[in-house]
């Protein structure tokens, strides 16, 4: 009897320990799925934070071209009247040198520098994404996973809505199978 019964003990410890481990294999699944599905989500409003700053950059950035031209405009207009008067030189021959406005090409520059730091920065956010999302599709569709995931309803995102953002033209080269080269004009 008392064999018995240490027998019995020893199998409730073993189904216990059992009970125990997969307990804590099916907490850890659901926490680490939870974690890896708010990471995607953050990531995702990482790269709209990141879309959104760049176009505001670049957007402010591009009117100083134009406020730059107004203003030499009103400059030099200022200057041509306190030379020559309101109605210009009657002169039938000046000997001045003018010197015109010009744009300062340096502003285009800044604008390149903006629009290729921003396209980078983007990409590098969009690629995190992705590999958020790979990540994340490996460790729930690996077996044992792929049977807790399944019983514990994960994913609980709808992970299509967390794609990343491209454009029609480069949709249209995956669907025709067939890329343009750039016209720059």
């Amino acid at each position: 009897m008392k064999v018995l019964g240490a027998i019995l003990g020893a199998v409730l410890v073993v189904v216990l320990v059992i009970g125990v481990y997969l307990a804590i294999a099916v907490i850890g699944f659901y926490n680490t799925a939870t974690k890896t599905e708010n990471g995607i989500v953050m990531q995702y409003k990482q790269n709209q934070n990141n879309y959104d700053n760049y176009f505001k950059k670049l957007k402010e950035a591009a009117q100083v071209p134009q406020m730059y031209v107004d203003d030499m405009q009103k400059i030099w207009d200022k200057v041509m009247r306190g030379r020559y008067g309101k109605n210009g030189s009657k002169a039938m021959f000046q000997w001045i040198q003018e010197h015109n406005p010009n744009v300062d090409a340096s502003l285009y520059a800044k604008l390149q520098t903006i629009i290729e730091a921003g396209r980078n920065s983007f990409e590098a956010d969009q690629r995190s994404l992705l590999d958020k999302k790979l990540q994340y599709d490996n460790y729930r569709m690996t077996f044992p996973n792929n049977f807790l995931a399944g019983w514990l309803g994960f994913p609980k995102i709808k992970l299509e809505d967390y794609d990343i953002v491209t454009s029609e033209e480069t949709d249209k080269a995956f669907k025709s199978k067939k890329s343009q080269p750039i016209k720059l004009k």
